[in-house]
């Protein structure tokens, strides 16, 4: 049995995780403004809560690059005074479980792998599309990382005059229609035309993001996560159009693109690093 975490500045989630399936979940607020003590004994608090002794591995994702090997957390988005904290360290003093930390976007890929639509391909590249653009690669199997858990953050890659995450976060709604995600998908849906214009030319962003993965990567599936991926009915046609263009057809063939299809995908995923 492990526990699996999925830690962000507005929420901590945990889920007790068997077989691959959550059997208990429990999701309190983050103390995100706290001091790094304060945050991590909240953690610690919540891990407690949830422990049994069949338990034999704690995962946990982060928002923020990672020492994968060294389970050390640097700079985590939304919990400033994280700047470096040893938490490997400190939980398997304190629990004496063997703990792993990774980046939350490669735990949304390796739940997509093992658990969600990308389950018996070889290799999946996960996007999460929220605040921030994040990515995940798994290779024959096994999530790969690179040295600091940032090796397909693709998103930062520069496009037209900024990068891509510019163009394919939440943000670029507000930027550039003055406009939230969240309202300009309830007014396409209520049939309003202008709205459903932002979503088309957000989809071609997205497929532009999605031909970049394809050149660098080639993988087998490409599952989009986070919040924005729930609009996926109103982008989608736009981004298979830009994706066309794509010089290879062969690899977009037999390729499984789509929003993830699986709840608490980010704590399975971490259950999958022990």
């Amino acid at each position: 049995m492990k526990i699996g975490i999925d830690l962000g500045g507005t929420n901590m989630r945990i889920g007790l995780v068997e077989d691959g399936r959550i059997t208990a979940k429990e999701i309190i607020p983050c103390p995100a403004k706290e001091s790094a003590e304060t945050v991590v004994n909240a953690l610690a608090d919540l891990i407690g809560r949830t422990l049994t002794p069949a338990v034999d591995g704690i995962g946990i994702g982060v928002p923020t690059l990672v020492d994968g090997t060294k389970g050390i957390v640097y700079n985590a988005t939304n919990i400033p005074s994280w700047r470096e904290v040893h938490l490997k360290e400190i939980l398997e003093e304190r629990f004496g479980i063997r703990t792993e930390v990774n980046n939350d976007a490669n735990c949304f890929a390796l739940g997509e792998a093992r658990f969600g639509s990308g389950r018996g391909c070889s290799s999946l590249v996960g996007i999460t599309l929220g605040t921030g653009v994040g990515g995940g690669l798994v290779i024959d199997g096994k999530l790969y990382c690179g040295r600091n858990t940032g090796a397909a953050e693709i998103s930062d890659l520069p496009y037209l005059d900024r990068n891509f995450e510019y163009y394919c976060s939440s943000g670029f709604f507000v930027r550039e229609y003055g406009i939230t995600g969240k309202d300009a998908a309830l007014a396409a849906r209520n049939g309003d035309d202008k709205a459903s214009e932002i979503w088309t030319v957000f989809g071609t962003h997205i497929g532009r993001l999605i031909k970049a993965v394809m050149f660098a990567y080639d993988p087998e599936a490409i599952v989009l996560g986070g919040g924005i991926s729930s609009a996926f009915d109103l982008f989608g046609a736009s981004m298979k159009n830009e994706m066309a263009s794509f010089p290879y057809p062969e690899s977009l063939r037999n390729l499984i693109l789509g929003p993830s299809k699986l709840d608490d995908v980010a704590i399975l995923g971490a259950s999958a690093l022990v």
